[in-house]
C-alpha cells in the first residue's frame, strides 16, 4: 500500500478496511497509526468460513493492537454516513462480489471524507470491472486528486508469472485523495 495511506494519521483519524477477512490489513494499518481507530468490516460468509469477527479480534490481540474494531458489514451497502472516514483501504474484495463493481467502489468512496485517502487493491481486469481508465477519469472529474491505477503485477508486488499462476492478472492498486 502507498505510504500516504499508512502515514496520513492525525490524532483521532478513523480508517476502514472493507472486506477485512482475517483482519491482517486492518491490523497493519492500526500498528502504523497508533493514534487512529481502524474499523474492519466483512460479511464473513460460508465461502470463507474460517474468517470471522472472533478470528480478527484474536489476531489483533496477538499483534498487541488495541485500536481496531471489527464488525459484520456489506461492501455493497456500507452502514456508515457519507464522509465518515479519513482513509479507506481494501485488499482483493470487490472482484468476489457479483454485480456492478465500479458502483461498489463508489459506495466505499462515499464514506470517505473530503481530503481523505484511499488505497483499494483488487483484480481490476476489464472482464470484472469494465474500463478502469475511464473510471479513474470519472473519479478525477468528481474532484478526486492524485488518482492512479498502479499495476501490481509488474514485479513490484508480484511478477507477471506469479500473477498468471495465482489467477491475479489485472491486479492493481486504485489510490487517490477524495
Amino acid at each position: 500500500m502507498p505510504e500516504a495511506v499508512f502515514h496520513i494519521c492525525i490524532k483521532d483519524s478513523v480508517f476502514i478496511d472493507v472486506g477485512c477477512g482475517s483482519g491482517a490489513l486492518a491490523i497493519a494499518v492500526a500498528k502504523r497509526n497508533p493514534q487512529a481507530s481502524v474499523i474492519g468490516i466483512d460479511r464473513w460468509g460460508a465461502e470463507y468460513a474460517s474468517f470471522n469477527k472472533a478470528l480478527c479480534e484474536n489476531n489483533a490481540k496477538a499483534e498487541g493492537v488495541g485500536n481496531t474494531t471489527f464488525r459484520q458489514g456489506d461492501a455493497t451497502h456500507l452502514d456508515f454516513p457519507d464522509g465518515t472516514f479519513d482513509a479507506v483501504v481494501s485488499n482483493y474484495v470487490y472482484h468476489n462480489i457479483p454485480g456492478e463493481r465500479q458502483k461498489y467502489l463508489l459506495e466505499t468512496l462515499r464514506t470517505l471524507k473530503k481530503g481523505g485517502a484511499f488505497a483499494l487493491h483488487d483484480i481490476f481486469s476489464k472482464s470484472k470491472y469494465g474500463g478502469m481508465q475511464a473510471f479513474v477519469q470519472k473519479l478525477k472529474d468528481m474532484g478526486c486528486q492524485k488518482v492512479e491505477l498502479i499495476d501490481t503485477t509488474n514485479g513490484q508486488f508480484m511478477t507477471p508469472f506469479e500473477a498468471r499462476w495465482m489467477a491475479l492478472s489485472g491486479s492493481a492498486l486504485l489510490v487517490g485523495i477524495k
